[in-house]
């Protein structure tokens, strides 16, 4: 990124939230998003902390749609999101809470 090497200007809190809301409605992975704007990927996370803190754990909502209702060959419930970006987390009755927050923390970095 030219970023490091370039003289750092201070974006107005207008310009930060317009660039987070441009980032999500992209549907892009942060890095492609990144590299497109000539942005670091860890001033982008800064500024999705400053708005609303961009932290999937921050409190904010996002609207699903429920696609199916499905049970698993075992007769258990199955949860299935899919994200924008095409990754898919399968979440079978009795999972371990703590580890799907450990998995999406990882995926929120990637």
């Amino acid at each position: 990124m030219s970023e490091a090497g370039a003289v750092r200007r201070r974006r107005s809190r207008a310009e930060v939230e317009a660039l987070v809301a441009e980032f999500e409605a992209s549907g892009l992975m942060r890095e492609a998003f990144c590299r497109q704007r000539d942005l670091a990927v860890a001033t982008l996370d800064k500024y999705r902390r400053r708005v609303g803190d961009g932290d999937w754990r921050g409190g904010r909502l996002l609207a699903v749609e429920l696609v199916s209702s499905s049970r698993n060959s075992d007769g258990g419930n199955l949860l299935v999101v899919e994200l924008r970006s095409g990754r898919r987390i399968e979440v079978r009755q009795g999972f371990d809470a703590g580890m799907l927050e450990r998995l999406l923390t990882v995926l929120d970095r990637a």
